[in-house]
């Protein structure tokens, strides 16, 4: 018998049928995949495991989920054995910024409890993290809540960050809401790709304004962004970062009554003693953030 089709039939047991595992799988798979390399199973038995709709074992079928199912539901623990037997390590997915200026003091705070851990990191946003998080590649992502997380991820709101224009030091702009005054905008948008929940929060506040402004320069990253801005490129739109340094080529302003960008953390299955205290470092650096900023934006 192929292993493979084994651990397939095993989720499809436990949960009750083939669209139900799919959603509860710790690893992406699509239904009809699944319902072939089962099929495949099935001929190599020569016998019918379950029946589909409605969804019930077969007695040989539950005589063979009775034998795997002991193996298959102790994997994790055996796992989690061996880790603790060996250097434990602590695998992060995040956004770059993330990575370069909060992250590493977290880690600092980690090591006082953990002196030693092998680090692997990733910059990775949302869809990303919770790939690598399925295939068990990653511990734990730090990451912007884009959508609902798939089914088997664990989240937690961290941050509710606020939306900010970005405008050259010189530039004569006061406030946001002398632009939406204006008949026409003509300064170019600077901003994230458009499938990104910055700028979908974005031209979702525009649209409630009724005013039109579209990205006529797309870049990964908020510093990309700060640095055409304070190159003179045009008006970039981003999130407020309690704390985060400035410079002093640009300012901040304001977005009132626009949706905020949510960051969260994310993780699959049960964490080890190092990603659970690395996640009540985030917990307290965000509690810490929220009492305030030393850098708050101007109003608009």
């Amino acid at each position: 018998m192929n292993i493979h089709h084994l651990e397939l039939f095993y989720y499809v047991a436990k949960h009750g049928g083939i669209a139900a595992a799919v959603r509860n799988m710790p690893y992406g798979i699509q239904q009809p995949a699944v319902s072939g390399q089962i099929s495949k199973l099935e001929e190599s038995l020569g016998i019918k495991l379950f029946n589909r709709r409605p969804f019930a074992l077969s007695p040989q079928g539950r005589e063979l989920f009775e034998f795997v199912e002991p193996f298959f539901d102790r994997l994790d623990l055996m796992a989690d054995r061996i880790r603790g037997s060996a250097s434990p390590q602590l695998r992060i997915a995040a956004p770059a910024i993330a990575l370069h200026d909060y992250i590493p003091n977290l880690l600092h705070r980690v090591r006082r409890k953990f002196p030693a851990f092998k680090l692997n990191l990733h910059e990775a946003g949302q869809p990303e993290a919770e790939r690598l998080l399925l295939k068990r590649e990653i511990d734990l992502a730090v990451t912007v809540m884009e959508s609902k997380p798939r089914a088997g991820l664990h989240t937690k709101p961290l941050l509710e960050l606020p939306l900010v224009l970005i405008v050259h030091g010189k530039h004569r702009l006061t406030g946001a809401k002398e632009l939406w005054r204006r008949d026409k905008i003509e300064e170019t948008l600077i901003t994230f790709p458009s499938g990104e929940t910055v700028c979908a929060c974005f031209q979702k506040g525009l649209k409630a304004l009724g005013v039109e402004w579209y990205s006529g320069i797309e870049v990964n990253s908020a510093r990309l962004i700060e640095c055409y801005v304070a190159n003179g490129f045009g008006i970039g739109v981003s999130v407020g970062i309690p704390g985060a340094v400035q410079s002093k080529q640009i300012r901040q302003m304001a977005l009132e009554n626009f949706p905020p960008v949510v960051i969260g953390a994310m993780w699959g299955g049960k964490l080890s003693p190092v990603g659970l205290q690395f996640l009540a470092e985030l917990e307290a650096e965000a509690d810490a953030l929220r009492g305030g900023s030393r850098h708050p934006a101007e109003s608009s």
